[in-house]
C-alpha cells in the first residue's frame, strides 16, 4: 500500500524517505511515477492528511501512462493540474482576442490545456489528455467522488482520506468510513477508477476473473442498500445513448469550421452588398444544417429504441433472506441474483448461469438465427470465469430468452457480471457510437488539397491588392475584394460535394437488400484488395445434408450405409445420432443447429422435453428420445437415493401413478413390457477449443448411464481405446474429406453403474470424456452455394485475392477451396503443421505437400500419422525438387497460433500465401485479419455473425449475411444469403469513391475557374455581378455536382483499381492543364474582345467609385465561364470501368441539357428583363452575331482540346511511365507486394518435407 506524504510540516529529508520507501515497496521498476495518497501512521491507522500533488523522484516521468482499456486498444494517459498564472494568461488572451480563442480552443481542446495548466503525476491530475492507438486525443475531467460504505476492493484502492477496515482481502464486501473516496473518468461511456496498487487507471467492469465456485459459494444476493451502494460505483444498469436537443445539434453543427468560414463569407457578402447571393447561400445553409440535424437526430432516436428495450424492464432478484423481489433493470448491480422467468425475456445484463438452462437467441449480437442452448457454470470448475471463454454459461445483455428448463420447482438463476456499457449489448453500442477511425488516403488528400487551395488564394489576395492599390482604390474596397478572394478558391460546399457519392452509393445498395450503417466504408470498398470468407452458411449451403454413416465392428469399417434405420434402435451408433445434440422444442418445433437436425431427423427418432405440469411430484425430468414407434413416456427421478432413475408410464389406476423401477428382474419381464426410451441427463455442450460435445444418458431399465460424444474425428479418437479405432481410420477420413463431406467421429462409453444422477451433475467433462469406444463416421454433405464459384471467378479475376477462414475440418476446407476455384487445380497445396513448445523440444513447424484431387491417380504414397493428442499430418512422400511458382499454405488454428508466437517473423510470408485457415477459434478470425492488415491489405470479412463478430468489426469492409434490415456486427447487412453482395460492394465503393474523386475535381477547377474570372475582371476594373455568382453557384454548379453523383456504378469488377489520389502527379498535371486551358480561353476572349472595332473600354464607361457594372469584359467573362463549367462537369464525367457511362444517368443528361439551353439563350438572346437583372451588356439578336459565334467557337475548342488532353496525356501509359521513372521507387509502398517480391526471387523457401525449429533454422529431413 503506497503511504501518504505529510504536510508542510514533514521534512524534506522524510518526504525523500517516504518516496524511497515507496519505490522499493513497488519494487516494480517499471512504473515512472509514484502516487502518494495517504500517509500511515505506526499503530497502522490512516492519518487525516493530505497533499493536493505528489512529489516526484528525479529522472521521473510522471505524467504518462498506459490504460488498457480492452484486450485490444491502449490508451495512453498525459496528467496535468491547474495553474493559476497560465490560466490568467489565458483569459487575458480571450479578452484581446474577442473571443476568438474560446472558438479556437473548441476545435482543438488539448490546446487549452496546455495553455492552461501544467503536468502533473497521473495520480493526482486534474485533467487527463488520453491518446489512442489511432492517434485520436480526448480531453477529460478526473472526478473524485465519495463512496458511502462499500466499494469492490478489486476495482477501487485508491483513498484521499480514509479509514481502512480489517477485513481479509478474500471478502466480496469492504467496509470503510464514510468518508472514502476514488478518483474516476467516462471516457467513451467506459468508466475507469483509479487503482493505487497498480499505479493506473483500469475499466471498471465486473465480475471477471473470478474463480468458478466462487458463484455459487460467495453469491446468497444483495440487500437493497448494498445494491445502492454498488451503484454509487457502477452506475445504473442503462445503456443511454443521449439523443440530443435541436439548440445542442444546432450550437455544435454552426460551431464547425466549415460553417464559421460560411458565416465569415455571408458576413464579408453583406458588407460588400451581394444581398441576394448571401441571402440564397443563408436560406440553403440553414435548410441543409436543419436536414442534417434532423437526420443526426433520426440516427440518434433509431438507436436509442434498438436499446432501450432492456432498459426498462422488471426483474425478479433474490435477497439473502431467500426471498424474490421485483426491480426495475436499472437498478441491477454486479452481484445481484436474477431469476428467469420461464416463459423467456429479454436480458437486460450479462449474467452467468448458475442453476437451469435457458434457450436463447442472440441474433442481435451475432446475427445467427439458430437458438443457442447456456446451461449453468460448473459448481466444481477451478477455471476463471472469463465471459468469452464461458459463453456457454453467459447470457447476454441484448439477447432473448426463449424458454428455460428448470428442475423440480426451483428457478432458474444466474448471478449479474456486468451492466450497462461494460455488457456485449454495451460493447458493440459504443462501437456504433465511437467507431474506430480509419484513416482512407483520400480523406488525407482532400486535407492536403485545400490547404493548397489556400495557398493559391493567398497569391490571389495578393494581386488583387496589388490590382487595387495602383488603381487608388479605397482601403475598404481593397480589403473586401482581397478577402472575397477567399470564398471563392476555397468553395464552403467543397465537403457536402464529395459526400454526394456516398450518399446515393448508400441508397442503391439499400435497394439490393444491403444495408449500411457506416457510410464512410463504402468508398473504403472500393479499394479491397482481400476478401476473407467463412465457409458454412457463406460459401457452402447453411445446413448439412446427411449423407451417411460408417458404423465399426471389433474395430473396423462396416460398409457405408446412406438409411440410419438400417441400425437397430438399440444400436449405440443409432442412439448417439439421436441423444448426442442441443436440440430443444420451442412452439412445438424442434429448433437448434442445423447439422444436430439433420442428424436426429435421420433416425426417425421423437424427442419430449419436460413440459411445465411435469414438476408437480418434485421430480427430475430429463429429455426423453424415443423411436417413432412408441408412446409418450415420462422418466422422472425416483428421489430415494439418487443412484437409481424411475421411468413413469403413463398407465393410469385409480388415478394413481404405477412407478417401474429401473433395475430389471432376473427375467427381464418387467423389461419386455416396458417401451424402449432414452433420458438425456446432463449435456456438455460444444466447445470450440475441445471441437466435441457429449451427453450423459440412461436407458430405461438399465443399471447404469452411458456417454455418447460427437466432434472432430481427430480429437474423438484421440480419446477412444486404441483398439476400437480401425487401422485405415486415417485413410479413410482422408478420402472423405477431400471430397468435400463434413465427417464426425461418433463415441461411446459405459460409465459406472454407481455414478448417482447427483453425482452426474457435478462430475467434470474430462473424467468421462475418456477411454470411449469408437462407434463410426457420421458423413454430413455441406454442397457449395450456386452463386459461390462464380463470384470467386469474378474477384480471381479482378485481382482481389480470396482467403477461407472456417472453423470446419483442414481436409474438408481444401476441398471446398478446390470446387469453387479458390485454389485452382494447377496450383500446389502445401499444408503446414505447428507443434508447440514444451518441456521436451521447442516449438517446430513442417511443410508438406497435400494430396489434391487431381493427383490421385499418381503415383505418390500418401500416409497419415495420427499423434497421441488425435492430431493428424498429411504427410505427401512424393518428391520434387523445387517448390512451384504457384502454391498455397493451408493450416489449422493451432498451427496459426503457434506461428504467431514462436515464429512472428515467418508470419508475414505465411499470409501472403495462406489460402485456408481451418479449424479457427473467434478470436483467432480476428487475429487473421488484423495481422492481413498490418500488411496493408485493405481487407474485407463476410461471414453468417455467427462467429465472425470480432473478424467483422476489425475487417475494413465487413458484411454480415442475415435477414434482419441491419445488425450491429458488422457495417455492412446483406438480406442477400449468398456472396453475390461481395462484388455489389465492391462494385458500389468504386463508383462511390471515383464519384467523390469526379466531385472533389469539379469543385476544385470551378472554384480555380471562378478565381481566374475573378482576377481578370480585377484586372480590368470590374468584377461579376451579385446576380452572376447566383445563376453559376446556384443554377449551374449546385445541380451538375448533385446530379452527377447519381450515374450508377459499373456492372463488372475489373483488375484495375481506380486511382483517385487527389494529389498525384497525373491529377496535378490535369489540373494545372485544365486551369491553363481555362485561362487562356479567358485572356484571349478578353483580347479578342478588345480588338472589336465597336469595343469601348470599361473605364470610359464606368462611374465613379463603381466597380460592379454593365460592361462587356464582365459580360464576356460571365459568357465564356458558364460554358466551361458546363465543359468541366463533362471531362471529368468518367464512365467504365468503374461507373456507367454518363449517359445512362437521365437525370445529369437533364440537367447539362437545361444547362446548355439557359447558356445559349443568354449568349444569343436574352430577354430584356434578363439582361439587365444579371448584369450583362444588352444587345439585338443579330447585334454582333459573329462575335457571339466566335465566343462559342472558342469554348467548343476549349473543350475538345481538353478532352484531348485528357485522353491522350492523362490518361495514357507513356504519362505513368514517365512517373515511375521520375520517382524510381526502389521498394513497393505495401508491405505485402514488398514480401511477394522476395518470394517470387526465393525458390527456396519453403522447404518442404523440412521441419523448422524455433531456435533457428534448424532443418531435418523428414
Amino acid at each position: 500500500m503506497c503511504r501518504a506524504i505529510a504536510p508542510e510540516f514533514v521534512s524534506n529529508w522524510l518526504i525523500e524517505r517516504i518516496i524511497d520507501v515507496n519505490l522499493r515497496h513497488l519494487t516494480s521498476g517499471h512504473w515512472t511515477f509514484v502516487p502518494l495518497d495517504t500517509f500511515g501512521s505506526a499503530d497502522g491507522k490512516i492519518e487525516n492528511l493530505k497533499m493536493p500533488y505528489s512529489l516526484l523522484a528525479k529522472g521521473d516521468a510522471p505524467q504518462v501512462i498506459t490504460i488498457e482499456e480492452s484486450t485490444d486498444d491502449q490508451v495512453e494517459a498525459h496528467g496535468y493540474c491547474e495553474s493559476p498564472c497560465k490560466k490568467c494568461l489565458y483569459n487575458i488572451g480571450i479578452f484581446l482576442s474577442c473571443g476568438l480563442l474560446l472558438l479556437f480552443v473548441k476545435w482543438f481542446p488539448q490546446c487549452r490545456v496546455w495553455m492552461t495548466c501544467r503536468p502533473c503525476s497521473v495520480s493526482t491530475a486534474d485533467i487527463l489528455i488520453l491518446k489512442d492507438v489511432h492517434g485520436t486525443t480526448t480531453v477529460l475531467n478526473v472526478n473524485i467522488e465519495s463512496a458511502s460504505s462499500s466499494i469492490p476492493p478489486e476495482l477501487v484502492y485508491s483513498r484521499s482520506v480514509s479509514s481502512i477496515s480489517s477485513h481479509s482481502h478474500d471478502s466480496m464486501n469492504f467496509n470503510y468510513s464514510p468518508n472514502i473516496s476514488y478518483r474516476h473518468f467516462v471516457h467513451n461511456c467506459g468508466k475507469f477508477v483509479w487503482d493505487s496498487t497498480l499505479s493506473c487507471f483500469k475499466r471498471l467492469r465486473g465480475y471477471e476473473g473470478l474463480p468458478c465456485s466462487e458463484f455459487f459459494e460467495k453469491f446468497q444476493g444483495l440487500t437493497a442498500s448494498e445494491e445502492n451502494e454498488k451503484r454509487e460505483i457502477y452506475g445504473p444498469n442503462c445503456i443511454d445513448v443521449e439523443v440530443k436537443s435541436y439548440f445542442t445539434l444546432f450550437v455544435d453543427e454552426v460551431l464547425n469550421p466549415l460553417y464559421i468560414f460560411q458565416t465569415f463569407s455571408v458576413m464579408l457578402w453583406l458588407f460588400d452588398d451581394y444581398v441576394l447571393y448571401a441571402t440564397c447561400i443563408v436560406v440553403i445553409t440553414m435548410v441543409s444544417i436543419a436536414l442534417a440535424l434532423y437526420e443526426v437526430r433520426r440516427q440518434q432516436k433509431t438507436l436509442r429504441d434498438m436499446v432501450s428495450r432492456s432498459n426498462s424492464v422488471l426483474v425478479s432478484v433474490r435477497r439473502p433472506n431467500g426471498a424474490f423481489e421485483e426491480i426495475a433493470s436499472a437498478n441491477l448491480v454486479p452481484g445481484d441474483i436474477i431469476a428467469i422467468p420461464p416463459n423467456g425475456c429479454h436480458m437486460a445484463c450479462d449474467a452467468v448461469l448458475i442453476t437451469g438452462n435457458c434457450i436463447v437467441n442472440e441474433s442481435m449480437l451475432t446475427g445467427e438465427s439458430v437458438p443457442e442452448t447456456k446451461t449453468p457454470l460448473s459448481k466444481h470448475d477451478d477455471e476463471f470465469y472469463c465471459p468469452l471463454n464461458h459463453k456457454r454459461n453467459t447470457l447476454f445483455c441484448g439477447t432473448e430468452v426463449i424458454q428455460t428448463r428448470y428442475y423440480e420447482n426451483n428457478k432458474v438463476l444466474a448471478v449479474v457480471v456486468r451492466t450497462g456499457f461494460s455488457t456485449a449489448k454495451g460493447e458493440l453500442i459504443r462501437s456504433i457510437l465511437f467507431p474506430k477511425p480509419f484513416g482512407f488516403k483520400f480523406y488525407m488528400d482532400s486535407l492536403k488539397f485545400v490547404v493548397l487551395l489556400f495557398g493559391i488564394s493567398a497569391l490571389g489576395m495578393a494581386y488583387s491588392i496589388y490590382c487595387y492599390i495602383i488603381r487608388g482604390a479605397p482601403i475598404a474596397q481593397t480589403i473586401v475584394r482581397a478577402l472575397d478572394i477567399i470564398t471563392i478558391v476555397v468553395p464552403p460546399a467543397l465537403p457536402a460535394a464529395m459526400s454526394i457519392g456516398t450518399v446515393f452509393a448508400q441508397n442503391r445498395l439499400k435497394k439490393q437488400k444491403i444495408y449500411c450503417i457506416s457510410p464512410p466504408r463504402i468508398n473504403i470498398g472500393g479499394k479491397l484488395k482481400l476478401i476473407c470468407f467463412d465457409k458454412t452458411g457463406t460459401l457452402t449451403e447453411e445446413g448439412l445434408d446427411f449423407w451417411g454413416i460408417i458404423p465399426t465392428t471389433e474395430g473396423k469399417f462396416k460398409e457405408l450405409e446412406h438409411d440410419v434405420n438400417t441400425l437397430s434402435d438399440h444400436d449405440r451408433m443409432k442412439i448417439c445420432m439421436a441423444s448426442c445434440h442441443s436440440l430443444t422444442i420451442i412452439d412445438d418445433e424442434i429448433r437448434g443447429d442445423p447439422m444436430d437436425l439433420k442428424m436426429f431427423h435421420a433416425t426417425k427418432w421423437e424427442m419430449e422435453e419436460p413440459g411445465s405440469d411435469n414438476t408437480k411430484f418434485d421430480l427430475l425430468n430429463p429429455t426423453v428420445i424415443r423411436p417413432s414407434t412408441n408412446k409418450s413416456s415420462k422418466i422422472p427421478c425416483n428421489g430415494l437415493d439418487g443412484g437409481d432413475i424411475m421411468l413413469t408410464p403413463e398407465l393410469n389406476s385409480d388415478d394413481k401413478l404405477i412407478s417401474f423401477p429401473l433395475s430389471p428382474t432376473k427375467d427381464n419381464s418387467l423389461l419386455d413390457e416396458m417401451p424402449y426410451e432414452v433420458g438425456i441427463i446432463r449435456q456438455f455442450p460444444f466447445s470450440s477449443a475441445l471441437q466435441r460435445m457429449s451427453v450423459m444418458c440412461r436407458t430405461l431399465g438399465s443399471r447404469h448411464m452411458d456417454l455418447y460424444c460427437k466432434g472432430a474425428p481427430e480429437k474423438i479418437t484421440s480419446l477412444c481405446l486404441s483398439e476400437t479405432v480401425p487401422v485405415n481410420f486415417p485413410e479413410l477420413l482422408k478420402d472423405y474429406t477431400l471430397q468435400g463431406y463434413r465427417v464426425l467421429a461418433l463415441a461411446h462409453r459405459k460409465l459406472d453403474s454407481k455414478l448417482s444422477w447427483h453425482h452426474a451433475q457435478k462430475i467434470k467433462r474430462d473424467q468421462v470424456e475418456k477411454d470411449l469406444t469408437f462407434l463410426g463416421l457420421l458423413i454430413m454433405q455441406n454442397t457449395l452455394k450456386p452463386e459461390t464459384t462464380p463470384v470467386i471467378k469474378a474477384l480471381k479475376d479482378a485481382k482481389i485475392r480470396c482467403v477461407m477462414v472456417t472453423g470446419d475440418n483442414v481436409m474438408t476446407a481444401m476441398s471446398v477451396a478446390r470446387d469453387c476455384h479458390m485454389i485452382p487445380e494447377s496450383d500446389r497445396i502445401i499444408v503446414i503443421n505447428g507443434v508447440a513448445r514444451d518441456h521436451e523440444k521447442s516449438a517446430h513447424l513442417s511443410f508438406e505437400y497435400a494430396e489434391t484431387m487431381n493427383m490421385r491417380n499418381s503415383n505418390s504414397t500418401i500416409s497419415e500419422v495420427v499423434s497421441a493428442n488425435g492430431d493428424m499430418s498429411p504427410v505427401l512422400t512424393t518428391f520434387i525438387d523445387a517448390v512451384p511458382q504457384h502454391y498455397h499454405f493451408v493450416m489449422d488454428g493451432k498451427t496459426f497460433g503457434v506461428i504467431r508466437k514462436y515464429f512472428p517473423e515467418m508470419l508475414p510470408k505465411i499470409l501472403l500465401r495462406g489460402t485456408v485457415f481451418a479449424r479457427m477459434a473467434p478470436d483467432q478470425k480476428t487475429q487473421l485479419v488484423e495481422s492481413l492488415q498490418n500488411l496493408n491489405y485493405v481487407v474485407g470479412m463476410c461471414g453468417d455473425g455467427a462467429n465472425d463478430c470480432g473478424a467483422l468489426k476489425a475487417a475494413d469492409v465487413g458484411i454480415s449475411l442475415s435477414d434482419t434490415e441491419a445488425s450491429v456486427a458488422a457495417p455492412f447487412t446483406s438480406n442477400i444469403p449468398n456472396i453475390t453482395c461481395v462484388p455489389i460492394v465492391i462494385r458500389e465503393g468504386r463508383c462511390s469513391l471515383l464519384t467523390s474523386f469526379a466531385t472533389f475535381r469539379f469543385i476544385a477547377l470551378y472554384s480555380l475557374t471562378q478565381f481566374v474570372s475573378v482576377l481578370i475582371s480585377y484586372t480590368v476594373d470590374t468584377n461579376l455581378t451579385d446576380q452572376m455568382f447566383l445563376y453559376i453557384d446556384m443554377g449551374l454548379i449546385t445541380c451538375l455536382a448533385v446530379s452527377m453523383g447519381y450515374t450508377g456504378a459499373y456492372n463488372k469488377v475489373v483488375p484495375q483499381r481506380p486511382r483517385v489520389s487527389l494529389v498525384s502527379v497525373t491529377n496535378v498535371v490535369s489540373l494545372l492543364a485544365q486551369i491553363t486551358f481555362v485561362t487562356g480561353t479567358l485572356v484571349g476572349a478578353i483580347i479578342f474582345l478588345q480588338h472589336q472595332k465597336w469595343y469601348e473600354p470599361v473605364h470610359g464607361s464606368k462611374e465613379e467609385g463603381e466597380d460592379i457594372f454593365p460592361c462587356w469584359e464582365n459580360t464576356v467573362v460571365f459568357l465564356i465561364s458558364s460554358w466551361q463549367y458546363v465543359a468541366i462537369a463533362l471531362l471529368v464525367s468518367d464512365g467504365p470501368p468503374y461507373r456507367k457511362h454518363f449517359f445512362t444517368n437521365y437525370f445529369y443528361l437533364a440537367v447539362l441539357a437545361l444547362a446548355s439551353l439557359c447558356n445559349l439563350f443568354i449568349l444569343f438572346n436574352p430577354f430584356k428583363v434578363l439582361a439587365p437583372y444579371l448584369g450583362i451588356v444588352e444587345w439585338e439578336p443579330t447585334q454582333h452575331l459573329m462575335f457571339r459565334v466566335t465566343l462559342l467557337m472558342v469554348v467548343l475548342c476549349n473543350f475538345f482540346l481538353a478532352l484531348a488532353f485528357e485522353m491522350l496525356v492523362v490518361n495514357s501509359r507513356w504519362l505513368r511511365w514517365c512517373v515511375r521513372k521520375i520517382k524510381n521507387k526502389k521498394e513497393a509502398k505495401n508491405e505485402y507486394k514488398r514480401i511477394d517480391k522476395e518470394l517470387s526471387a526465393d525458390y527456396e523457401w519453403p522447404q518442404v518435407n523440412k521441419t523448422v525449429y524455433e531456435s533457428g533454422p534448424i532443418l531435418i529431413s523428414q
